[in-house]
């Protein structure tokens, strides 16, 4: 896998809407984000359609290709953020010209539905992308500095490094209120110990499902698989969300679980009770409750790149990325 050039100060971040559209974010919102970036040091520029949107608040697929296609096409860009998640990234897949990326690699950024475009970047032209904070992410006020530190840690430098437990995580929305917020103390859990290293591939897990069957799908057989999902899944889909995956290879090396959003109604219980069902995970390392996906704050990590997991100690070290 090829990791892109990293990020530094005064580079230029184009922002696009390959799922829902900027449009329904505020206009506040939208400077606050900017601003964010700005003050990290990045210049921050929008393609042409993302304020543009349809019937469901997305644009057609001829525009967001478009946008996709010059944000890699364009030699100032050298980051490419999206703007949110959404329902319909995976209609792209098959327009995307994966030639023009392959020869103008470049950071891609993106969770949720942005799974469906980013693994396919990654296993289509062999360049690593990352799952991480949406453009929309940088309005958040509070428990942005750890979201921030590890955006900054995995796309602006080369060095081997661990991603740490944040202090404190949040379910609410906070882009409704940013001010009245309620945080808990923040424990990644141990499922079953182990220790393990290889290849990192995963994200939102329904959205990576949707790949199956597909030249879009990645090769998770000897993998460390990453997943998560938002409120909009139930323990029941959850499991069968898992069971899919995890049979379409014969072992992975490890699994790690993003924390679930309360109204999923995922509770510590039900999850354990699900990963009871899977004899291959009583042999390989599984961590529950992690940084990532629909509760904040967030770490960014790489899609195709290498990590190191120590389920026991609850370590998690990024090593090529």
């Amino acid at each position: 896998m090829r990791i892109p050039e990293k990020l530094k100060r005064e580079d230029e971040i184009r922002i696009i809407a390959p799922s829902r559209s900027a449009s329904i974010l505020s206009e506040e919102g939208v400077q606050i984000a900017k601003q964010q970036l700005e003050n990290l040091g990045f210049i921050v520029s929008f393609g042409k359609h993302v304020f543009d949107k349809d019937l469901q608040n997305s644009t057609s697929i001829q525009q967001r290709v478009e946008d996709l296609h010059d944000a890699f096409a364009d030699k100032n860009v050298k980051g490419i953020l999206t703007v949110i998640g959404g329902f319909n990234s995976n209609e792209l897949l098959p327009y995307i010209d994966y030639e023009l990326i392959k020869n103008n690699p470049k950071v891609f950024c993106g969770y949720s539905d942005i799974t469906a475009i980013g693994t396919a970047i990654s296993t289509q032209s062999g360049l690593v992308t990352y799952s991480g904070p949406h453009f929309s992410s940088f309005q958040m006020k509070k428990a942005q500095e750890y979201q921030t530190q590890f955006f900054m840690q995995c796309l602006m430098q080369n060095e081997p490094f661990e991603l740490k437990p944040s202090e404190q995580w949040s379910d609410d929305a906070w882009y409704l209120d940013q001010e009245n917020r309620i945080f808990e103390k923040t424990v990644w859990k141990t499922y079953n110990a182990g220790v393990a290293s290889g290849k990192l591939w995963g994200g939102n897990v329904c959205t990576l499902n949707l790949l199956q069957g597909t030249t879009y799908m990645p090769n998770i057989e000897n993998a460390i698989v990453f997943v998560e999902d938002d409120e909009m899944t139930i323990p029941e889909t959850f499991a069968r969300d898992l069971t899919s995956l995890l049979q379409n290879a014969q072992s992975i090396k490890a699994l790690v679980i993003g924390r679930f959003q309360r109204a999923s109604k995922i509770s510590e219980e039900q999850l354990l009770f699900i990963l009871d069902k899977h004899p291959i995970l009583k042999k390989i390392p599984v961590l529950y409750d992690v940084d990532f996906g629909h509760t904040q704050p967030m770490f960014t990590f790489p899609i195709g790149g290498e990590v190191q997991i120590d389920a026991e100690i609850g370590s998690l070290k990024l090593v090529r990325f």
